[in-house]
C-alpha cells in the first residue's frame, strides 16, 4: 500500500494556526484524490472534540468516524512547519500529518506513521528535510 506520494509533501510552509494547518492538510488530500471536500469538515471537528497532537512535535490529523463516507481512496499529506504550529496546551508541531484511511487501512497508516514518528531521530530528520526526496527517504518506505 503506497499512500505517501511526492505531490503530497508540503516543505517549509509558514507557521498559521492549527485550524489552518488542518485545512491545509484536508485540501490536499481532496486536491489530489484522496476525499471528498466535507471529510475536510470533519478533520475540523475531530481536533475540537479532542487534539490530534500525538506528542514529538507530531500531530496527525484525520476525520470523524461519520466523515469516513468521503474517503474515496487512502492517502495522506505531509506538512512541514519549521516554526511550529501552535496545538494547545504547550504543544507545537512542527509536523502535520492528514491522514484518510479507508476501512482496516486507517489504523495501519495511522500505526505505520506513529512507529516512524515515535523515533525523535525519524522526526528530527523530517523538520529538517530540504526537499522532498529528504522526506520520502523517511517515510516513504513504510508508508
Amino acid at each position: 500500500m503506497q499512500v505517501l506520494q511526492v505531490s503530497n509533501v508540503l516543505l517549509n510552509v509558514p507557521s498559521e494556526s492549527k485550524e489552518d494547518a488542518i485545512a491545509r492538510v484536508g485540501n490536499k488530500l481532496v486536491e489530489n484524490g484522496y476525499v471528498a471536500a466535507p471529510y475536510v469538515e470533519g478533520m475540523l471537528l475531530r481536533e475540537q472534540s479532542m487534539t490530534t497532537y500525538i506528542g514529538n512535535q507530531v500531530a496527525i490529523p484525520h476525520s470523524m468516524p461519520e466523515y469516513v463516507q468521503y474517503i474515496q481512496q487512502s492517502g495522506i499529506v505531509v506538512a512541514q512547519y519549521p516554526d511550529g504550529v501552535d496545538f494547545g496546551g504547550g504543544n507545537v508541531a512542527k509536523l502535520v500529518i492528514g491522514i484518510a484511511g479507508r476501512g482496516e487501512e486507517h489504523m495501519e497508516v495511522l500505526s505505520q506513521i506513529a512507529t516512524v514518528c515515535m523515533e525523535e531521530e525519524n522526526v528530527e530528520k523530517l523538520v529538517r528535510a530540504q526537499t522532498v526526496e529528504d522526506v520520502m527517504a523517511v517515510l516513504g518506505g513504510t508508508l
